[in-house]
């Protein structure tokens, strides 16, 4: 290829032959010197009008995220154990739940109460108005939650109170079925003199009987009729062998004639306890039980009482 050169300073034009090789060897460079030029066009172009962040910005930009998904996985795992605590103390809550009816039926049916009026088996019934609760997200967050499970936990223990209360008042009235005098105070005799006139066995003479008399075997087993204080357990005029039991509420008991006496002055007595057995000493024709109930101080009919027993 020949180029021809037109210069002032050459004064003629001047001839340039190229080879193959040089012309190749130019158009490489010119591409090259291209390509630069394109390459820094666009460099400049997109620092004005495209998105202006730094590599080393976007490089923090992705260390920050990773820092957030961590601390979402953190937030998330603790989320889930809260959630399996909330777990726990629900299922501990419904195992009391349980219980509380359970006591509750038992106490029902100890207190004789009518169905219904204490129905352990459904949910209470509620009313009244409602209005909306302000809620922002989720329609219920987890400390809401843990408030309704605080509530709901300060109204069981309220229950449980209650309950135990109502326990208490039942076992008071057992306490005081048991203090008053009910049923036989022997296991083995028969009722030979009532409570009243009727006629003296030593002088044949009409006289008042202050209590009944259980004719019996010797040494049979004399029994308090009810809870209570032994007061008296010595010999006594025309009693004999005596024991006084004191039964609270106005009551008092008496076992007289006895050939032994099996309690002190002091003892704590059950009802059914053995207390003395049966025997002839004081103003006895033979083995036998004088029994009397004492109410506020004067002497009653124990015939009333003996019958309680047996219904």
């Amino acid at each position: 290829m020949n180029v021809v050169i037109f210069g002032k300073g050459f004064g003629t034009a001047r001839q340039v032959n190229l080879s193959g090789k040089a012309v190749a060897a130019i158009g490489v460079v010119f591409a090259a010197c291209l390509s630069a030029a394109a390459f820094g066009f666009g460099s400049w172009y997109s620092a004005q009008n495209g998105s202006g962040v730094p590599y080393s910005e976007l490089t923090s930009l992705a260390e920050e995220l990773a820092a957030q998904q961590a601390a979402i996985a953190t937030t998330r795992q603790q989320t889930e154990d809260t959630l399996d605590a909330l777990a726990i103390r629900i299922g501990q809550m419904n195992a009391r739940i349980i219980r509380l009816d359970a006591l509750g039926r038992r106490m029902t049916e100890m207190a004789n109460l009518d169905d219904g009026e204490f129905n352990f088996d459904s949910d209470p019934a509620l009313g009244g108005p409602e209005e909306p609760y302000p809620t922002t997200g989720s329609a219920v967050a987890i400390p809401d939650v843990v408030t309704a499970m605080q509530e709901l936990d300060g109204q069981l223990a309220d229950r449980e109170s209650q309950l135990g209360v109502l326990e208490s008042v039942l076992l008071n009235q057992n306490l005081s079925e048991r203090v008053h005098p009910a049923g036989r105070p022997v296991k083995q005799g028969w009722m030979s003199s009532y409570f009243g006139r009727r006629t003296d066995p030593f002088t044949g003479k009409p006289a008042n009987h202050t209590g009944v008399d259980f004719a019996g075997k010797e040494g049979a087993e004399v029994i308090a009729v009810a809870d209570g204080v032994v007061t008296w357990s010595a010999n006594r005029y025309g009693y004999g062998q005596l024991v006084e039991i004191n039964h609270g509420n106005g009551y008092i008991t008496r076992y007289a004639h006895n050939s032994e006496n099996l309690v002190s002055v002091g003892d704590e007595v059950k009802k059914g306890q053995t207390v003395a057995l049966m025997g002839d000493t004081g103003r006895a024709t033979g083995p036998n039980l004088h029994f009397e109930v004492l109410r506020n101080g004067t002497r009653v009919n124990p015939v009333q009482f003996i019958r309680q027993g047996a219904e």
